[in-house]
């Protein structure tokens, strides 16, 4: 063991403990995985990174994420938070305005716009619904009538996520669902904010929870990668605009905001980052 250099950052959000935490250990070289696993469980957060030097001749370093279940091949709080730590740490991009992360999925680019970092949210694995037997079991997870439910699709990006689409976002927050319903199942789901003569008066477009039981994650406070996915199925869909804002974390008492903005072919899925901790750690 040795100490290696730490940081703990806060992501969708400006104001420090109302984002997602991920812990960053900035020089992962010679850790076993095993090691990996052992200090992600320590952790205890919804995911741990560790920065290690790149394979591809592309990339600017390689990034390896762990939740206390186990690793994911992407993730996008983590992926914006690590970027923020290794920026913080002196990295410098072999690209101008890009920051290139290996991991579990290949390359995803990032970049960096007055101070707040995006990622080009990455190709689905698997789309289109699911089955009738999945569906019902979501509802019943979700205390809801199958009516209920307007859309109901995987959108996995490494994570095997199935995204829900409710009536509106009072629906969405007021869920409680059932998680050992749910069982192995990863679910987002989205409702929108009412526009208009009865506006809401939030300044977000849409609610978002995400549940994930199958990582041992009751409900993720700010996600990435579910709203990457959530992207790239409700924007093509036209039920969501080029560009829109979500609430996340709300249930939680968080109050996360994920910008998403397709610009081209490509949606960047972005949100501010806070560095709350910076120090050393034993591995």
């Amino acid at each position: 063991m040795r100490t290696r250099d730490f940081v703990q950052v806060d992501v969708f959000t400006a104001t420090p403990y109302l984002g997602n935490p991920v812990a960053v250990v900035l020089d992962a070289v010679g850790l076993t995985d095993h090691e990996m696993a052992r200090f992600a469980r320590w952790t205890n957060l919804s995911e741990t990174t560790f920065v290690l030097p790149p394979n591809h001749p592309d990339a600017d370093y390689r990034l390896r994420i762990f939740t206390p279940g186990g690793e994911l091949p992407f993730a996008g709080h983590p992926t914006l938070g690590s970027a923020h730590a290794w920026l913080g740490a002196g990295g410098t991009p072999s690209g101008p305005g890009t920051i290139v992360q290996e991991c579990g999925i290949g390359l995803v680019r990032l970049r960096q716009t007055a101070g707040r970092l995006a990622f080009v949210a990455p190709p689905l694995r698997r789309s289109g619904p699911v089955s009738n037997q999945i569906r019902a079991q979501v509802a019943r997870s979700l205390r809801l009538p199958d009516d209920a439910i307007r859309e109901c699709e995987w959108v996995d990006n490494g994570v095997p996520w199935i995204g829900v689409v409710l009536a509106d976002a009072r629906t969405v927050l007021d869920l409680d669902p059932d998680l050992a319903a749910m069982g192995d199942l990863d679910v987002g789901v989205i409702g929108p904010y009412v526009v208009g003569p009865e506006s809401d008066g939030h300044d977000a477009d849409v609610e978002v929870r995400a549940f994930v039981p199958s990582l041992g994650i009751a409900e993720d406070p700010v996600t990435g990668s579910l709203n990457a996915g959530l992207a790239r199925w409700l924007i093509p869909a036209r039920v969501l605009p080029a560009r829109y804002v979500v609430s996340q974390g709300t249930a939680l008492g968080r109050d996360g905001r994920v910008h998403v903005e397709q610009i081209g072919a490509e949606i960047w899925i972005g949100g501010d980052t806070v560095t709350c901790i910076t120090g050393e750690v034993l591995l």
